[in-house]
């Protein structure tokens, strides 16, 4: 019985999801809110994989599904479960369910990790803390307590003068109920000053405001104080790759929106990004993503409307 009282409250949760997304989602596209840290996406076919580093957050689906590639492994994540990322990570996201009777509809929460510490300070938690760092990408099933407060939330955009003081507490509870997911220990990981998942976390933020600078691998280990191996090992878990291969991935993402959203020639976009040598960029480049950078570009161009997807 309880399963089925389960389903059945899925179910009208996400229908109450669903109506509200449309209300403030109206047609395809990307909408900022009232709420700074909170988006929406309607899309009423499925995309090209689109690119982009998403910070800490959450994403949950209402109608459709979606995939989130790093370093070469998938996540699927529907209106059964929710995908988050607990640091910057370079994705690859696709819309792989849409139509239009039934568009692809979903919301992106981010949030700040240090309310993740303060709110598993005040949690009766028996589990232990992984001592060593997980994945900062993780997909989890969703519960219908998730959903109420994210339906809460949602519904506050229609008062926007209780947002200042009331919305706060909604995210907390949001994040409050990804706590209590089957990952959320592994989630926790990333608040927590001196851990090895912290430490990378901060490593992370690094890269990606000085993604154009050189990298001196054993400085910035040294800066997050951790040796070089245990750098590259907890790094590697983290993100999937190594911190060179973090800031290509990086660099070539950036170049690739330059030349496509902004009409930059290749050569200055190599540039802009930090590479020297514009044969290098073209070398990798296209053996990231199996053409030249121009010929990339004009064949992405027809897809640009869809270029800006949060999750």
């Amino acid at each position: 019985m309880d399963t089925v009282n389960n389903s059945l409250h899925m179910e009208q949760a996400l229908q109450q999801l669903t109506l509200l997304i449309r209300q403030h989602a109206p047609s395809s596209g990307t909408y900022q809110t009232a709420v700074p840290s909170l988006s929406l996406m309607h899309a009423t076919d499925s995309s090209e994989p689109m690119e982009s580093v998403y910070k800490p957050s959450i994403c949950v689906v209402a109608q459709g599904a979606k995939t989130a590639a790093l370093a070469g492994e998938v996540y699927r994540y529907d209106p059964s479960t929710y995908l988050v990322t607990s640091v910057e990570l370079p994705i690859i996201g696709r819309i792989i369910e849409a139509s239009p009777e039934i568009p692809y509809l979903s919301l992106k929460l981010c949030f700040d990790t240090d309310v993740i510490l303060d709110i598993f300070k005040e949690m009766q938690h028996s589990g232990s803390i992984p001592p060593e760092s997980g994945r900062g990408i993780t997909v989890n099933e969703t519960s219908p307590a998730l959903l109420e407060a994210v339906i809460r939330l949602m519904r506050m955009l229609s008062t926007p003068e209780d947002i200042p003081v009331l919305a706060p507490l909604l995210i907390r509870e949001i994040l409050y109920r990804v706590l209590q997911s089957e990952h959320g220990a592994l989630i926790h990981q990333f608040a927590i000053a001196g851990s090895h998942a912290h430490s990378i976390s901060q490593a992370i933020q690094y890269i990606n405001q000085q993604y154009d600078r050189p990298m001196i691998i054993e400085k910035l280990a040294k800066s997050v104080n951790l040796s070089t191996s245990a750098f590259h090992k907890h790094f590697k878990r983290v993100t999937m790759m190594s911190p060179l291969q973090y800031q290509k991935t990086v660099r070539l993402q950036e170049a690739r929106r330059l030349m496509l959203t902004e009409s930059m020639q290749a050569s200055d976009a190599a540039f802009h990004v930090g590479y020297e040598s514009p044969s290098q960029f073209s070398r990798e480049y296209a053996r990231m993503y199996g053409r030249p950078p121009m010929l990339d570009v004009q064949q992405l161009r027809g897809s640009v409307a869809d270029a800006n997807m949060p999750g």
